[in-house]
C-alpha cells in the first residue's frame, strides 16, 4: 500500500476523529509534496465548520446579553412587534446559525469522504 495516498485520504477521514489535529499535523511532518497538498485542503474544509461555530457561539452570546437586561412585557406587546422585543433577529439568531452549520458541516463531511475515497483509489 502506498505511503502517500494513506496518508492523504487519512487526512480527509480525519474528519471523523481528529478534525484539526491530524491534517495539521501530517501538513507539518510530511515530506511530499502530494501529502502536503492534500493535507492542507483537509484542514482547509476542517476549518470551515469550526469557523462557523465560534462566529456563532459569539453572536449568540452577545444576543443573549440584552435580553437579561431587558424586562418584557407581554400585556403591553401580546405579539412581540415592537423593535426592542427579544425575539426578533437576534432571537433567531441562534437557531439560524445551527441550521446553517447543520447543512455546513453535513456538506464538509460528505465531501471530505469524497475526496477520502478519490485520493485512496
Amino acid at each position: 500500500m502506498d505511503q502517500t495516498r494513506l496518508l492523504s485520504s487519512l487526512s480527509y477521514f480525519s474528519v471523523f476523529f481528529a478534525p484539526l489535529l491530524l491534517p495539521f499535523i501530517v501538513w507539518l511532518v510530511a515530506d511530499n509534496q502530494k501529502v502536503k497538498y492534500h493535507s492542507k485542503r483537509a484542514l482547509i474544509s476542517h476549518l470551515i465548520p469550526t469557523i462557523l461555530l465560534v462566529a456563532a457561539s459569539l453572536i449568540s452570546f452577545f444576543s443573549l446579553l440584552p435580553m437579561r437586561q431587558q424586562s418584557y412585557d407581554f400585556f403591553q406587546d401580546p405579539f412581540m412587534m415592537s423593535p426592542t422585543s427579544p425575539f426578533g433577529f437576534w432571537g433567531a439568531a441562534p437557531i439560524l446559525f445551527m441550521m446553517m452549520y447543520s447543512v455546513l458541516f453535513l456538506i464538509v463531511l460528505i465531501w471530505n469522504v469524497v475526496q477520502g475515497v478519490k485520493v485512496f483509489k
